[in-house]
């Protein structure tokens, strides 16, 4: 006898620099009307920034999320993102970005790695020796991905990210036992920065306990101040992750690319592997305004597993009052697997668990 799963969920998974990315495809029936209602815009949500808001409130979408999310079938520090329509016609597709916690507005890692799926699944027909736009909708705006191809094989991807811009600088934030001072960036979200020495680390994986522990309690002090408040859309606000950074050897030579080594810790300690692409992003902005990153050098920003991005000004706008750079970030995904997720209706674990 054949017992038949409630749902099934159709997945690519890709890795950008070492952080999975699942990509789920859109989902019809499977799951109940209401994800697909959410998902779609049926439901009257016309944008990608509504319907973030949407499944934040949907028991239904919610569940789906912790169900990929989630161990069994993930971990507690498994990303990924919902396929969507666009919010019109001027983008290849849209993306709900998600993670344990919940529903993020902006991830760098997850759109190089949408690019990159684009082009290898022929969903954006490519040029098989050259570049290709890949236009993608996320709640934050809308971002590209120029995707490299060489031989008919993608080589790299690049993002143009939001317009990134310095909130504030030298912010003291209590903990237990010291006072730190951090910066705070906007880059489709909001970003905590300081060098990890300030609190006796170093980013290496020997200190990762540590490092999460420190940023999660950094990114939790900062997230009320006003600093991390968006000046025109409120949906963006708060902290979203603390960048903890080393200085490399180089980057204080004059022209020479800027060297980092970094450790972001997002959501509720929940660390990135890759070395992260719109905290990348934020990055440049505090660096751009203190005039080390111009647009004739570049940030090579490495992680904790030595992955690499390299970071690049491509301009400069006025942004609510603030000197915005347009970053782009480069560096490259690679699919890692498909998969049928099934839930059976017996299975009292369905909706997963997180251990952490």
């Amino acid at each position: 006898m054949t017992v038949m799963p409630v749902a099934e969920f159709a997945t690519v998974d890709y890795h950008t620099g070492g952080e999975p990315f699942r990509i789920v495809m859109p989902v019809a029936g499977a799951g109940g009307n209401a994800v697909a209602d959410v998902l779609s815009g049926r439901a009257g949500h016309t944008t990608v920034a509504e319907r973030r808001m949407a499944a934040i409130a949907s028991p239904e979408v919610q569940r789906v999320r912790r169900i990929l999310c989630s161990e069994p079938r993930g971990h507690a520090d498994m990303y990924g993102g919902f396929l969507t329509p666009p919010d019109d016609a001027g983008a290849d597709f849209g993306v709900l970005f998600w993670h344990k916690d919940g529903f993020s507005t902006a991830c760098g890692h997850g759109t190089i790695a949408l690019g990159t799926w684009a082009v290898e699944s022929g969903r954006v027909r490519a040029d098989p020796d050259g570049d290709t736009d890949v236009v993608i909708d996320v709640p934050s705006g809308r971002v590209t991905a120029r995707v490299t191809c060489a031989g008919g094989r993608v080589d790299s991807a690049a993002f143009l990210g939001v317009s990134s811009w310095v909130a504030d600088r030298r912010v003291p934030l209590v903990l237990p036992g010291r006072t730190v001072e951090v910066d705070i960036a906007y880059a489709g979200a909001f970003y905590a920065s300081l060098p990890a020495s300030a609190l006796d680390l170093t980013v290496e994986p020997a200190r990762y306990a540590d490092l999460v522990d420190a940023g999660r309690r950094i990114k939790h002090a900062a997230d009320t101040h006003p600093a991390a408040r968006h000046p025109s859309d409120d949906r963006l606000s708060g902290i979203y992750g603390t960048i903890l950074y080393d200085e490399a050897a180089g980057a204080t030579a004059a022209g020479a690319a800027v060297r980092q080594r970094n450790l972001t810790v997002f959501a509720d300690g929940q660390a990135d592997r890759s070395p992260c692409g719109s905290g990348t992003c934020a990055r440049m902005a505090l660096l751009a305004a203190s005039g080390t990153l111009t647009m004739s050098n570049s940030l090579i920003h490495t992680s904790i597993v030595g992955s690499t991005f390299t970071g690049r000004i491509r301009g400069f706008t006025s942004e609510f009052g603030n000197d915005a750079v347009v970053p782009e970030v480069t560096g490259s995904a690679y699919r890692t697997g498909r998969s049928t997720f099934v839930v059976d209706d017996r299975d009292e674990l369905a909706e997963g668990f997180v251990l952490r």
